[in-house]
């Protein structure tokens, strides 16, 4: 089963890590730390109009799975919302704890993951990368001002 769970897709997908790296001037930071194996995750962004990212940058040391979820994370996240984000990290967790199909949508590749569900010490490793998403974008709301707030409290 481990074999399956480091399956080729998984391995690729950890292999690339779109925008890798930190962003010169972000309007929002996240950083999350997996306690039980060290996996971290520095994202930084910057919002557009409309509160949707604009532009991501990753910096994540993690093992193959969080570097797998980060992946994917980075291939979809380009204008994508706090709502959407926040929706595809609950569609991770009942996915990984409860037997849920995963995410859909822009996040559905996260759906890759799903026989992590198997191995409790792997969880907070593969959602590292995706709160600290929801933290940097939440950041980025609050500096933006009360007309953004609205959106906060619909993804808390």
């Amino acid at each position: 089963m481990i074999d399956e769970l480091y399956s080729a897709r998984i391995l690729k997908l950890a292999a690339n890590l779109p925008h890798s790296g930190r962003l010169a001037d972000p309007q929002g930071t996240g950083e999350r730390v997996a306690k039980l194996c060290g996996s971290k995750a520095i994202v930084d962004v910057s919002l557009d109009a409309d509160g949707r990212i604009a532009a991501f940058a990753q910096d994540v040391k993690a093992c193959a799975l969080g570097q797998a979820a980060a992946g994917v994370l980075g291939e979809s996240v380009i204008g994508a919302s706090l709502e959407e984000i926040a929706d595809a990290r609950d569609a991770m967790i009942a996915m990984l704890k409860a037997g849920g199909e995963g995410p859909d949508g822009r996040f559905a590749g996260l759906r890759a993951l799903k026989l992590v569900a198997d191995y409790p010490a792997r969880h907070a490793s593969t959602m590292v990368a995706i709160e600290a998403t929801l933290d940097a974008v939440r950041q980025a709301l609050a500096r933006k001002g009360p007309d953004t707030r609205t959106s906060l409290a619909g993804a808390a």
